[in-house]
């Protein structure tokens, strides 16, 4: 199995929780501050340059105060 950076899905989540943060007005650095991890963690998985596991993409949604279910639905269906 090919590694998941840079892949067309690895792309679309990206895309989901930067939009999906800007679309709440909050900064890179709100999220960081919410998830307690430096803004260069927010900086480094939006601009794709480190992958999120199951549980960290799950805090992320979270700290952007909305349900993993509904925000995950959008990656089926874009």
């Amino acid at each position: 199995m090919p590694r998941s950076l840079r892949t067309p899905l690895h792309s679309q989540v990206r895309s989901l929780l930067a939009n999906f943060r800007k679309s709440k007005h909050l900064s890179q650095m709100d999220v960081a501050q919410r998830l307690g991890r430096p803004e260069s963690f927010v900086a480094k998985y939006e601009g794709g340059e480190r992958r999120l596991d199951m549980v960290e993409f799950i805090e992320g949604i979270q700290a952007l105060e909305s349900d993993p279910i509904d925000l995950s639905s959008q990656l089926c269906h874009p």
